[in-house]
């Protein structure tokens, strides 16, 4: 086992060896084979669905066998994304680890941590023998970063326990008791490819080294989304000059916050200057506006080759007006959790695909009929548009539960290790809590884990001290767990 001389050395020793496999959302299989052989080699009872979820089984600690049975969930699949100047294949290639101070980051892609380090940790509980604890399950599952499909799909009788421990929060120190329910809403534009004749003049606008981020925990924080800005510059240029959208492509996954967006067109050879005089003069607007949380944003306008066809014109316009409509960002702040969003969007991705353009957005909604108007007002300004629209993939909060019996577990054994009391929250962003209630509503759940900040991103990273600190409060709780 590859050593990274971090403490704790075996959740930080787990944690490397799963880096060295690929396991970006839809490509699990490798590391569900690897928990499955994980499980056999140490003894235990190991269960593997035909999708890839993976539940190992360990006995109570002598002594502790009347406890109730709690059951370590997380997600093995992370969110693949990298720097444009990387040369990395994530269906190959391990993930490089850096040490910067108390920081563990990637080599200029995601790290993973989201959710590598609870499946690491809940590892370190099935190896260390020398903890004590009630019968505990650990539950790793599939496919949770594009549509919680392993949690959807996941046989109720794979939830074998009283109490579920989610170890995929980002924040340690705060105790989360419920979560935001999504759903995607996906638009398609088909259009004709037409050629052009005349003095045309082909340019290339593209966004870049913008923050992005989790589009649930990160929505928040006033960043700039990539595809909105450009869409923003191209519709400025379309409303004053002959102009010609040849390509447009932006953002990645449905919960990222895209950090960049390009686009090709073409114009008269004779409003070229003019445009670029626009383009500087949104470059300095958009820095203005967005000072503060992109300081590194680049924005950059150049001549391309010419290309031999362009997106019809009247698709063209009604493209660029519906995504300048599009709602992105905050739609509403909860009315009950102080600071908690409420509800909103995420204008993820947008690329052309033979003669469609694909639009993909998500939304999330603590309450379930917001969540389903904000959908509905995505739809509408993608139907205005001419668009193809389909909203799939909803999936349900977790109303909180303050009564809960593991939550004063939790709460008692922080504030004895740490002097402090811990935060207890609500999180926008989409767990799969909700999905195991509906399955086992008896469930007593919580979700914690260490600090991470810029998950999703390549600037993503895991704070070493606070992942001792999360291993000594699971290790802490599981000790203590009640009677049956």
């Amino acid at each position: 086992m590859e050593k990274l001389n971090l403490n704790p050395q075996l959740v930080f020793d787990f944690f490397a060896e799963i880096c060295k496999i690929p396991h970006g959302s839809k490509n699990e299989a490798q590391i569900s084979r690897f928990l499955q052989d994980f499980g056999n080699r140490l003894g235990l009872v190991t269960i593997a669905d035909e999708l890839g979820n993976v539940l190992i089984k360990k006995p109570a600690t002598a002594g502790y066998e009347n406890r109730k049975t709690v059951i370590l969930q997380s997600h093995m699949d992370m969110v693949c994304d990298k720097r444009k100047d990387v040369e990395h294949d994530f269906l190959t290639d391990p993930i490089r680890l850096v040490v910067d101070g108390d920081w563990l980051k990637a080599d200029g892609t995601t790290l993973g941590a989201d959710n590598g380090i609870g499946v690491a940790a809940a590892m370190a509980v099935l190896a260390d023998d020398t903890l004590v604890h009630g019968p505990v399950n650990c539950l790793f599952t599939i496919d949770e970063e594009t549509g919680l499909t392993g949690a959807q799909a996941l046989n109720g009788d794979m939830l074998d326990g009283d109490i579920l421990l989610n170890l995929d929060s980002e924040d340690e120190g705060e105790i989360f008791i419920g979560c935001a329910g999504g759903v995607c809403t996906y638009a398609d534009y088909r259009f004709i490819w037409e050629r052009i004749a005349g003095d045309m003049f082909y340019m290339r606008a593209d966004i870049s080294n913008l923050v992005g981020g989790h589009s649930g925990d990160d929505i928040n924080k006033g960043r700039a989304n990539a595809n909105k800005l450009l869409n923003r510059f191209l519709c400025r240029i379309a409303e004053k000059y002959e102009f010609y959208l040849c390509d447009i492509s932006g953002g990645s996954m449905h919960n990222v916050i895209p950090r960049e967006a390009s686009a090709v067109f073409a114009v008269q050879s004779s409003d070229k200057e003019s445009i670029r005089v626009e383009f500087n003069i949104f470059a300095a607007e958009v820095r203005n506006e967005f000072a503060t949380t992109e300081p590194d944003m680049k924005l950059v306008l150049q001549s391309t080759d010419p290309v031999s066809r362009v997106i019809d014109k009247d698709t063209t316009s009604k493209l660029l007006k519906s995504l300048h409509a599009l709602y992105n960002g905050v739609y509403a702040m909860s009315q009950d959790v102080e600071g908690l969003v409420e509800t909103s969007s995420n204008f993820a991705s947008v690329r052309v695909e033979d003669n469609t353009v694909k639009v993909v957005t998500s939304q999330r909604s603590s309450i379930e009929s917001a969540r389903d108007d904000i959908a509905a007002t995505v739809s509408a300004a993608f139907a205005l548009g001419g668009a193809k629209v389909v909203t799939k993939g909803h999936y349900p909060g977790w109303k909180p539960n303050v009564n809960s019996q593991i939550l004063k577990v939790a709460c008692e054994q922080h504030k004895q290790l740490f002097g402090v009391d811990a935060k207890i929250k609500a999180i926008h962003a989409g767990l799969e809590c909700g999905l195991f209630l509906e399955k086992a509503p008896h469930l007593d759940m919580i979700s914690f884990g260490p600090t991470m900040r810029g998950v999703h991103s390549p600037d993503e990273r895991l704070s070493i001290a606070s992942t001792e600190r999360f291993w000594h409060h699971l290790v802490a709780i599981l000790a203590n767990v009640p009677e049956k």
